[in-house]
């Protein structure tokens, strides 16, 4: 009878602001109790309602009977000698063993200082899409996180950096494991918990979504009006060369993406970020600057070339030096505004997906051809 009772309780980190008021008008509560449980939950980072010092002790017992507050669990840690730090969480799933990864990047003053420190979170278990470069891609898909599965990668992460730093995260970067955009209401509601000034109060321009491409989404992003950064996954500048690393080329090409960038740009007047991957001798000649130029062109917009981290059994390997350096002069050369992402943790499992397949994750739903 227990366990039937125990299935029943709602988990409040699975409701939204709004679900969480509707929840609390059912028990009768005033609507600022609402606004109480949502901060404790997700500026303080509670985990038991007897935390809950400012609700009297008979509402704290009334909520243990209806509710429950999950959070995922940290299980490894990896440090890199660069300072970034790897994180893999176990999920809350009765019955599998689901992980997922997120990553604090520290970027640092010459005195030592933190000057911005960015987490990148994981938004799905695995990832569908199958890219050929990516260690996640070599899951497949198993699930989407919740939006509070996302929240709390974050939570956890700014307390360790408020602890070790003195300071607040500065940026968050949805480019862990998954694909953002193919869990569109969890990415959406965590972004808007993160950025509520009752919760962590990042602002939404220092959030920023990343995409391989899928059209519908990005137009819905615009359409939604939703106030964070969009980046968009590109890594190669032609039909030909995208569809050899990246299945989602095959129905999403890029004169469909175009079509989706404009609209985005027409509606949100945002400039877009394209992440290009450098490989090489694959993507990495002068043509393919300019190439890439062409689309960077589409509408304002500016790129960040990404060394790559090695990924054990792929084939595309990291750009050497003087090919980013020939690549970059043909980019000045076209008049695009682009920066140099060197590869961060390279003597950690930085790579998103690389921790978690070493953990023994089984193979699971995937668009791309063995």
């Amino acid at each position: 009878m227990e366990n039937t009772v125990s299935t029943q309780k709602t988990d409040l980190k699975s409701l939204t602001k709004d679900e969480l008021n509707h929840f609390c008008q059912e028990l009768g509560l005033q609507s600022f109790r609402a606004d109480q449980i949502f901060q404790w939950l997700y500026q303080k980072g509670v985990s038991d309602f007897e935390e809950m010092t400012n609700l009297s002790k008979d509402l704290r017992e009334k909520l243990r009977e209806m509710a429950t507050i999950n959070r995922i669990q940290p299980v490894q840690q990896q440090e890199s000698k660069d300072g970034t730090i790897k994180f893999l969480f176990q999920l809350n799933d009765p019955e599998k063993e689901y992980k997922v990864e997120a990553v604090l990047i520290p970027d640092f003053f010459a005195d030592g200082a933190a000057r911005r420190l960015t987490v990148c979170v994981s938004s799905q278990v695995g990832c569908v899409f199958g890219c050929a470069f990516c260690a996640t891609g070599k899951m497949g898909l198993f699930r989407n996180l919740s939006h509070g599965e996302i929240v709390d990668q974050v939570q956890y992460i700014n307390e360790l950096a408020e602890e070790r730093y003195g300071k607040k995260i500065t940026n968050i970067v949805y480019m862990g494991m998954g694909e953002p955009l193919h869990n569109y209401k969890s990415i959406t509601n965590s972004a808007h918990i993160i950025s509520d000034p009752l919760s962590i109060e990042l602002s939404p321009k220092r959030i920023t979504v990343s995409t391989v491409g899928l059209t519908k989404q990005i137009k819905k992003l615009a359409d939604d009006q939703e106030p964070f950064n969009l980046a968009i996954s590109l890594h190669a500048p032609t039909d030909e060369k995208r569809d050899k690393i990246m299945p989602i080329n095959n129905s999403m090409n890029l004169e469909s993406l175009e079509e989706a960038v404009k609209h985005y740009y027409k509606m949100t007047d945002r400039p877009i970020t394209y992440e290009y991957l450098l490989f090489d001798n694959f993507n990495d000649t002068p043509q393919d600057a300019r190439d890439l130029a062409k689309i960077v062109k589409w509408v304002p917009s500016k790129v960040n070339i990404i060394m790559y981290n090695n990924v054990a059994g792929v084939e595309l390997k990291r750009a050497r030096e003087e090919r980013l350096d020939n690549f970059m002069r043909e980019l000045i050369k076209n008049d695009v505004r682009a920066t140099v992402r060197r590869s961060r943790g390279d003597d950690i499992d930085a790579g998103c997906g690389q921790l978690a397949i070493r953990e023994g994750a089984p193979k699971g739903k995937t668009i791309a051809k063995d």
